[in-house]
């Protein structure tokens, strides 16, 4: 038997799925297992620890309802990275922002269709009610990591080739751009915190019940007239907002 099977205290009155998480995040707390590192297969960790891979699952699901690891369908298992400093103010640029801090932002358009706005819509837009408006779903990624999921809406006719730009330039500001909006400002931003619904928590590869921070806003045109409404859910573990005037 191994030295890290004998390590596990059988018998002590501690499971061994807490033995192997309490393990396994000592072992990031110290460094050995460093952010945005892939962790061994459940296997391989089952191998190690002399126990079946039920008991794995098991430690790994305790350390993601933690926040330290993020679970990726089909790519595997990893060490959390520290939280990104995300500024929100007048002017609040995703691919800027990432960049800044020296990752790779892209994001991702999930679906599109068109909608008609409702009372809240409308009012955020400047439209009247029933008003045609443009609806995406979209993810927003650094180096590979979901940081967020979001709602946006856009008015139509104006917008109507924003879904075909965002898809091919995974930005929000280039596809706005490419619609006519050089530059664009903040308007208006309310921030609250909840439980990631299950679409949100899939998207953003997390554990079911985790806190995601949700971001509304309202962003203007040079003549202040608005041009997105938009609904932003940040995994809460990954992102610090800093709120600037």
């Amino acid at each position: 038997m191994s030295e890290t099977v004998e390590a596990l205290s059988r018998g002590a009155g501690l499971a061994a799925w807490r033995q192997i998480a309490d393990a396994l995040e000592a072992e990031i707390a110290a460094g050995k297992l460093a952010q945005g590192t892939q962790l061994p297969t459940e296997a391989a960790l089952a191998a190690r620890f002399g126990v079946n891979r039920h008991t794995v699952r098991r430690a790994l699901a305790t350390l993601a309802e933690r926040g330290l690891i993020r679970a990726s369908q089909g790519r595997g298992t990893f060490v959390e990275a520290a939280p990104l400093a995300y500024p929100i103010g007048r002017r609040t640029r995703f691919s800027e922002i990432v960049t800044g801090a020296g990752r790779e932002p892209w994001g991702e358009l999930v679906a599109q269709t068109e909608v008609t706005a409702d009372a809240n819509g409308a009012a955020m837009l400047g439209v009247s009610e029933g008003a045609p408006l443009l609806e995406l779903v979209t993810v927003h990624r650094a180096d590979g990591v979901p940081l967020s999921t979001a709602r946006t809406w856009l008015p139509l006719p104006r917008f109507s080739g924003f879904a075909e730009a965002y898809a091919a330039s995974g930005s929000i500001t280039r596809a706005l751009s490419a619609c006519g909006v050089p530059d664009y400002t903040r308007l208006s931003t309310r921030i609250r915190a909840r439980p990631a619904d299950p679409a949100e928590a899939a998207r953003l590869d997390l554990t079911p019940g985790r806190v995601v921070i949700v971001v509304s806003s309202v962003n203007v045109d040079a003549a202040g007239i608005p041009i997105q409404a938009n609904r932003s859910a940040f995994a809460a573990d990954r992102v610090e907002l800093v709120v600037s005037p």
